[in-house]
Formats: C-alpha cells, structure tokens, sequence
C-alpha cells in the first residue's frame, strides 16, 4: 500500500515528461487535460456515494445477509458505503487504526466490518438469537 503512494505520483511524473518531450507544452496540456477529467470523475463518483448515504439512517441496511454475501478482502470503505446505501455505524474511537464500523438491518441481523487503512480486512455477520416460542396453554374441555 505505501508502494502505490509512491509509484502513481512518479509514474504520472513520467507521463507528463514523456508528453513534454514528444509534443512539448500540448502533450503537457492534453495529459494533464487527462488528469483532470480522471479527478473529476472520482469525485462526481464519491459525492453521488455521499448524496445517496445522507438519505439513509446511519448504520442500517436493507439486508445484512446479502451484504455478508457481497463483501471481499480490499474493497474500499467508500465502496462499501457504495453497495449500503448508508455510512457505517462507527464502533472504534474516531481516527483510530484499525476502524470497525457496523450495518445493522431491521430484522436486528448486523454486519461488523474491519477496515485497516481504508480498505476491509475482515467482517463478521451476527444474527439475533430467536425468541423462544410461548408454550400454548392447555385448552379447557368443556
């Protein structure tokens, strides 16, 4: 992970180099052209993420089952928020490694996901344990 921090800056540095030297202050123009439409697209994407969240209460989800079902090691906090439709309930002291946030459905079934620099390492799906069913009482014979 800290590799990608280093290599996307220096390979868009090459980019940019290489542009100048085969086309000059145009290349320069047209990559970096390139760059801005790549950035505005990411966040068009995060503020539609963020728009349909704000919609929703915090921590639920439709069904923790299926989202138990849909979650993989590495997805993104964002595409998890992505796939909810809500932000996570956060159960960890804020800006604190690793972060566990929980989504819980209506049927009480909940999902705790662990995130550890942004992207999911683990999760766990708990479901409330059934209440026990009232014994029926012994009908009197008339």
């Amino acid at each position: 992970m800290q590799l990608k921090k280093i290599l996307v800056p220096l390979a868009i540095l090459a980019v940019l180099f290489f542009a100048f030297r085969n086309y000059g202050w145009p290349g320069i123009v047209l990559v970096g052209g390139a760059l801005t439409m790549w950035a505005l697209l990411h966040v068009t994407r995060m503020m539609q993420v963020m728009k349909r969240a704000a919609d929703r209460p915090i921590g639920f989800v439709g069904s923790a089952v299926m989202l138990n079902a849909k979650l993989k090691p590495g997805h993104t906090l964002l595409h998890v928020v992505a796939m909810t439709r809500a932000l996570g309930q956060l159960l960890t002291p804020k800006d604190e490694q690793p972060e566990v946030y929980r989504w819980t459905d209506a049927g009480g079934s909940y999902v705790d996901c662990t995130f550890q620099g942004g992207k999911l390492v683990q999760w766990q799906m708990t479901r409330p344990e059934p209440a026990p069913e009232p014994a029926e009482a012994p009908s009197a014979a008339p």
